[in-house]
């Protein structure tokens, strides 16, 4: 009900949640999860559910809790579990808890070799989902931002110290899913861009690490930040995190995500119309208003994917029937994407972007070879 409410919202591309890529990796009891087959069997008529009635793509995000792990729900208080709420012993980089958890253990060299064949497990199980999108989890404090950030990870090893050594497990796990990823779908990162700690993780450590990440293949880089100590002092307001998507995508040249506390229309298409996003991200505001797509495509004169079941619900229908011509481009787009192979570099430089100024949530599908990777796909979207 969840995903599918939401595949047929008008969104560009719809991911679920962060999937733990073992049993230890997820952050309640109630975490989905993508270490087994059997989760596969379980959320592919789900995915097929989505493609059937639904006009968004479908992407995955992969993590591991880390040292947050093993709490109550969050509307539970997220309290650490006991024994007999089958509490388990969580992996960090080194034996600092997050304050108010447990003590995690710390993974030593044979426990990394596991850690990077269970998130290459984890994606080719997302292929056989036949996901159009993957992306990293290496933000909100969870294992890969534990090792990027000093807070977490005081190791003196090759995998500690400095700015170098602490991306080096993030980037090894990234170049083993990029391994079994296809170079025809998207593979991105999330990050938190900063720890808004001092001494902790900060923007130019971002803009480094994404750097590294571009070269050995990755498409996007979502950009959000905290999560790694509840020391942190957040500037929350409208679209607080939006400047280091703005700069990792001029320093870097690398298309970017950006999200938080983005909840207006023209907000949002100023945002991708002045060039400091090629994507816009929406959560807690698409839970809120499902049809957020629906009604910024009716501000702007765009249209978006809008089930034929819902026509007559259409302000512009006015209680009648879509005309035909509008139902053939629909399922004439629909086609196209089905049976043409794609790449989403989310970027968003066509001419008609800047002279118009529309902001759009579908998908421009060109086919593509893997060498074409920043010119295949023109895009402005949002996801959840």
């Amino acid at each position: 009900m969840h995903l599918g409410n939401l595949a047929v919202s008008g969104a560009g591309l719809l991911m679920t949640e962060q999937m733990a890529v073992e049993p230890e990796g997820r952050l309640t009891y109630s975490c989905a999860g993508l270490w087994s087959y059997d989760q596969v069997r379980a959320l592919r008529p789900v995915f097929e559910f989505c493609r059937r009635y639904g006009g968004a793509k479908l992407g995955i995000q992969l993590g591991h809790a880390g040292r947050k792990g093993s709490v109550s729900v969050p509307w539970k208080g997220q309290i650490p579990l006991n024994e007999k709420q089958g509490a388990w012993l969580t992996p960090s980089p080194s034996p600092i808890p997050y304050p108010g958890r447990p003590r995690p253990t710390e993974l030593d060299s044979d426990g990394l070799v596991r850690l990077r064949n269970c998130f290459a497990k984890a994606a080719r199980n997302s292929l056989d989902l036949d996901a159009d999108l993957l992306e990293l989890h290496c933000a909100h404090g969870y294992l890969l931002h534990s090792f990027l950030t000093p807070l977490a990870n005081k190791r003196i090893d090759r995998y500690g110290g400095s700015t170098q050594a602490r991306t080096r497990f993030a980037l090894e796990v990234f170049d083993a899913i990029r391994e079994v990823w296809p170079s025809t779908r998207p593979l991105g990162v999330r990050v938190s861009a900063t720890d808004w700690v001092d001494g902790g993780w900060t923007a130019d450590n971002t803009v480094e690490f994404a750097a590294a990440l571009k070269v050995r293949g990755c498409d996007y880089i979502c950009a959000s930040s905290g999560g790694a100590s509840p020391d942190q002092r957040i500037p929350v307001g409208p679209g607080y995190q939006v400047p280091f998507a703005e700069r990792i995508r001029r320093e870097v040249g690398i298309p970017t995500m950006a999200l938080g506390f983005i909840t207006d229309t023209h907000q949002a298409e100023n945002i991708l119309s002045s060039g400091q996003a090629d994507l816009i991200a929406l959560g807690r505001g698409m839970l809120y208003n499902p049809r957020w797509a629906w009604h910024a495509a009716q501000e702007l004169h765009e249209d978006v994917f809008f089930p034929f079941q819902y026509q007559r619900a259409h302000p512009i229908d006015a209680g009648r029937r879509f005309p035909k011509s509008v139902q053939n481009l629909i399922v004439q787009a629909r086609l196209h994407c089905r049976k043409q192979s794609w790449w989403a570099c989310l970027k968003n430089d066509s001419s008609d972007h800047r002279k118009t100024g529309t902001l759009k949530t579908g998908f421009q599908i060109r086919r593509t070879g893997s060498d074409e990777r920043y010119r295949s796909l023109r895009t402005r979207g949002r996801r959840l």
